[in-house]
């Protein structure tokens, strides 16, 4: 009779040879024969009753660990250069185990949500369990939509919420996820759209009543991919943290660093310090502080945390809540500069002269204390003269000596000559209840500016210090605007009567003169909003272009590591740079850092797009009990399906659809960039004023839909299919001299665009031919 092996043997085996689990391996390897295989299928019964191992078909596995052939669902696409894959067989009782995808020039490009057939080894990586190869393709990724369902005899229908969407998603019987009619569902393409018929999907999740306030940013969340819970295993990561010692640090704990933030901040990332430079050779210079919070000594690369904040790229900011890039156990406590408590901190201290120039920098990982949280409005309300208890013992230790820093670096600003658009900032606010309560145009106060200079400064200095120490960084890059949109902000400055500079290297001067120019005039908006139109988008990248907008050569991020990967990196960047600790900027890291800066700059613009959404639909609740009012605002842009127009009252954005523009037809001219009247010869063209009728607001998809009643004051034609306006002739023309009329300066300067425009493309297609 054979030795029977214990329970513990047998799991090591079938640990040690996945890919040899049927119970005949397991015997041959033990030399079980005869009557004692029924002893080893009892054992085998055990472990399996006992959870250690399942069945499957005539083998066993040990359920926490993945078979060596698996189906894989392919995570978010690119995330740090690399591809992660939710293994779809795990079925342990434990921390689910990442597999990192090993891809292939060979393999078939990837999404998110693509299930793929792989094989897999295990590993001790750098943040992962497996690592996997593709075998094959075994299902494209499903079309995600998220709509209004409508319950129907045979299943339903899915409405999508999208302003765009015009198709509607068949819901079949058993693919209702439980919803009820009228509720806000997310669901994923089930199969193929056939030849006839509307497509088909799947409901995958319930997001409840679309019309409750607190719906608004949850839409846009979903909508657009955000993740929105944090895993168990890195809130786990996050729960176990303490707080940073003094050990290896300096102390900074005496400095009197303050937050200065807005009122409702929800956590507190950086402070500020200044005092006049005691350097004789720097006569009326001053030293500036700025100390942000050491994240990086919290979230170390590879693991968990890091893996997820990665995946973020940033946190989404939303007038109801928060999608924080990190747990709120760092981001809300051991990341934030609390008032009173000791935090772990990395500062710059950075000398200027009088007239604001950088002299020198120097960085330090730090144990700091802020002796005060102050709002924007505290701290600008002391240096006008109305110290509150808290800030009457700051300003003058305190207060004064930061405007004083500020009023230094306010010159260079002056003289760098950095962009210079107005454009105010909405801000919408909101009752306990979630509703609208008003919108407004945020201040702009000489705090906020103090804090952005500070800033800014501090990011020159992060960058120049990395670059003079040859350590790798991903640098905030932003271009200067191609030459085809500069083409057409001159066009604009030409037909507003004003002028922007040919023939010379474009600077951020010339577009502030221009800028200037037009201040106070009726085409400011106009001439604002083109000019940020030309600008390029701005993005993370490891190669340095300078920054445009902010006539710097040297800039990064480091200033908002709670909130942005990419200041994590620079922050690691600089503990490698002075040789801090273990927890700096990884080799692995630095081969990814191109790709690192592709993927957070595309999360940047879907949080950013996901906010905007949000803004909308807040605005259309807002205005969805005062249909029929009307409004002033200013055309913002013209397309041929009718013409955009801001409001001035909230600055929300409302189209005219082509049919409510007028009771006559309108030829679009793309390259003019305007619609005119076929009768009247009325021309629309951004900047120009107008009275509208709010005639549609939509708060599930955030669509505003307006009627143009008068353009630059005159009276325009009712819209077709309402017959002519009373008192006006259908068609008829505007009365003379008036600013749409014919012979007004703007349709003359409108002629005049129009004809270089077309003689334009006609030297294009002659040069083609």
């Amino acid at each position: 009779m054979s030795q029977l092996p214990t329970k513990a043997q047998i799991l090591d085996w079938i640990s040690e040879n996945p890919t040899q689990t049927a119970k005949r391996d397991i015997a041959k390897a033990f030399n079980i024969k005869g009557a004692d295989r029924i002893d080893l299928k009892r054992i085998l019964k055990e472990l399996e009753s006992e959870g250690h191992l399942e069945k499957r078909k005539k083998t066993y596995r040990d359920p926490d660990r993945l078979p060596p052939v698996s189906v894989l669902q392919i995570r978010a696409p690119s995330e740090d250069g690399d591809l992660y894959a939710q293994p779809l067989e795990w079925h342990g009782a434990g921390v689910e185990p990442v597999v990192l995808m090993v891809t292939r020039s060979s393999d078939p490009a990837l999404g998110e949500g693509d299930r793929v057939l792989a094989r897999l080894t295990a590993v001790h990586g750098d943040g992962h369990n497996y690592e996997a190869r593709v075998i094959r393709r075994i299902g494209s990724s499903p079309r995600k939509v998220v709509g209004i369902f409508r319950k129907g005899a045979e299943g339903g229908r899915i409405l999508p919420i999208d302003k765009g969407a015009a198709t509607e998603w068949q819901v079949a019987p058993d693919a209702t996820g439980g919803a009820l009619e009228g509720e806000l569902v997310e669901a994923e393409q089930a199969g193929p759209k056939g030849r006839m018929g509307l497509p088909r999907a799947r409901i995958t999740a319930r997001l409840g009543d679309p019309t409750a306030p607190k719906a608004v940013s949850l839409i846009a969340i979903h909508q657009h991919g955000i993740p929105d819970d944090f895993p168990e295993e890195v809130l786990a990561e996050a729960d176990r943290m303490k707080p940073a010692g003094l050990k290896g640090r300096e102390d900074l704990r005496e400095l009197p660093l303050v937050t200065i933030d807005p009122s409702d901040a929800r956590d507190h990332d950086d402070a500020v310090f200044a005092e006049p430079d005691d350097d004789p050779k720097n006569e009326g210079g001053h030293v500036i502080w700025v100390a942000i919070a050491d994240v990086s000594y919290y979230v170390r690369p590879g693991t968990a945390l890091d893996l997820e904040a990665r995946r973020r790229g940033n946190s989404s900011y939303f007038p109801d809540r928060v999608v924080p890039m990190l747990p709120d156990r760092l981001s809300g406590d051991l990341c934030s500069l609390h008032e009173g408590v000791p935090r772990a901190c990395i500062a710059a201290r950075i000398q200027i002269d009088a007239e604001g120039n950088k002299k020198g920098a120097r960085f330090v990982r730090g144990l700091m204390r802020s002796p005060a949280s102050l709002t924007y409005q505290q701290a600008q309300a002391a240096i006008d003269g109305e110290p509150d208890d808290k800030t009457e013992p700051l300003l003058e230790p305190v207060l004064l000596p930061l405007y004083a820093a500020y009023a230094a670096l306010r010159s260079a600003r002056q003289r760098r000559q950095p962009l210079d658009l107005d454009l105010p900032e909405r801000r919408i606010q909101l009752t306990d209840e979630g509703t609208v309560s008003s919108v407004n145009f945020t201040e702009r106060l000489d705090a906020h500016r103090l804090i952005e200079e500070f800033m800014i400064l501090a990011n020159v200095a992060a960058a120049e210090k990395l670059i003079d120490k040859k350590t790798p960084l991903l640098f905030r890059v932003h271009e200067e605007p191609p030459q085809d949109k500069l083409e057409s902000l001159r066009d604009t400055a030409d037909a507003a009567g004003l002028t922007l500079a040919r023939g010379q290297v474009l600077e951020t001067a010339h577009l502030n003169r221009l800028l200037h120019e037009a201040a106070g005039r009726e085409e400011s908006d106009l001439i604002n909003l083109a000019t940020l139109r030309a600008m390029t988008q701005a993005y993370y990248s490891p190669k340095n272009f300078g920054h445009f907008g902010l006539a710097l050569q040297n800039y990064a991020h480091f200033t908002s590591p709670i909130r942005r990967y990419a200041d994590l990196i620079v922050h690691r960047a600089l503990v490698t740079a002075h040789g801090w600790g273990e927890d700096g900027l990884s080799e692995q890291e630095i081969e990814k850092l191109e790709a690192t800066g592709t993927h957070i700059s595309e999360t940047e613009r879907r949080s950013m797009t996901a906010e905007r959404d949000t803004t909308d639909r807040y605005l259309a609740a807002y205005l969805s009990d005062r249909i029929g009012a009307e409004f002033t605002g200013r055309i913002s842009g013209v397309a041929k399906f009718g013409v955009f127009v801001k409001l001035d009252e909230t600055g929300a954005d409302g189209l005219i659809p082509i049919r409510n523009l007028g009771n006559e037809f309108f030829h679009f001219d793309r390259d003019a960039g305007t619609l005119m009247g076929a009768n009247s010869g009325t021309v629309v063209m951004p900047g120009q004023r107008a009275t509208v009728k709010l005639v549609e607001a939509a708060p599930v998809t955030g669509g505003i839909g307006l009627e143009l009643l008068t353009l630059e004051e005159a009276e325009m034609p009712g819209p077709r299919r309402g017959g002519q306006r009373k008192g006006r002739p259908a068609g008829g023309k505007p009365k003379k001299d008036k600013p749409g009329g014919s012979s007004s300066p703007r349709r003359k300067l409108v002629r005049a665009k129009k004809k270089d425009a077309k003689a334009a493309t006609k030297r294009k297609r002659i040069s083609r031919t």
